[in-house]
């Protein structure tokens, strides 16, 4: 260690001179202390913070999926559930395995439609129902993403569908050959998003509305489903997948 001394001064003011450094430096010193003990505490709240926001998510129990929700779905404003196919294989389960006598089904003309089905349970849904139910069917049909405002949307009983085909023709998977006379329903693009009881519903204004407090209507647009999804789930919170997967193919704008 060197020290320095200054031979114009006395003794004693070269030791007066080191004591005073030496107190600048213990008060630099302790002022470091302080800032790295108020540093540590508080990089200890984050961590604390962050450690107790991960032990939530890993505890967070998320609600059980009803069987519906594997498939398109939403309640109408009459309170009638109704499903409906994502693919060429959910359109055929929904179609053989959770479609029963007294169901309505609906389907249009277009190649690539959903089934949609109203789950009647014995009773009989009105007007509102049917159109609702119209409406959802070539909203998530090829329609939405090709900027068609409507097609035509038939209704039919379930009997009235078969995989039976004419001598040389083929019924793909997902697809059904009609028999009978079929009803035409008046229709139109029309869709909601909204957070029904926790879960994301998505389908015809009427019933979103009917059933959620919070809810954001969509139109044919330019904003791609991901940005769309994000101010979607910014707006009535819920699953941020679960919205992405309950939107159309295409493109979207919010309705103002």
């Amino acid at each position: 260690m060197k020290i320095e001394i200054d031979l114009n001064k006395t003794v004693e003011a070269n030791a007066s001179g080191y004591y005073e450094r030496i107190k600048k430096l213990k008060k630099k010193l302790d002022g470091a202390k302080e800032a790295l003990a108020d540093t540590l505490s508080k990089l200890k709240i984050v961590l604390d913070d962050k450690n107790k926001e991960l032990e939530f998510k890993k505890t967070e129990k998320k609600e059980p999926k009803e069987w519906y929700e594997k498939f398109r779905w939403f309640i109408s404003s009459e309170g009638f559930l109704i499903i409906g196919g994502r693919d060429a294989t959910s359109n055929e389960i929904v179609i053989k395995k959770h479609t029963e006598k007294d169901d309505l089904v609906f389907h249009t003309d277009m190649v690539g439609s959903p089934f949609f089905v109203i789950k009647t349970e014995g009773k009989t849904p009105s007007k509102s129902t049917i159109k609702e139910a119209a409406d959802a069917t070539i909203t998530f049909s090829r329609a939405f993403k090709l900027g068609l405002s409507n097609n035509k949307v038939f209704m039919a009983k379930p009997e009235q569908l078969t995989k039976e085909a004419k001598s040389g023709e083929y019924v793909p998977k997902g697809g059904f050959v009609t028999t009978g006379k079929l009803e035409y329903i008046d229709n139109k693009i029309n869709l909601a998003v909204g957070n029904y009881n926790g879960k994301i519903m998505a389908g015809p204004l009427e019933s979103i509305k009917a059933n959620c407090k919070d809810y954001v209507v969509l139109e044919q647009g330019q904003e791609k489903p991901a940005k769309i999804a994000k101010i979607i789930h910014f707006k009535i919170k819920g699953d941020l997948d679960d919205i992405m997967r309950t939107l159309p193919t295409g493109l979207f704008r919010i309705k103002k």
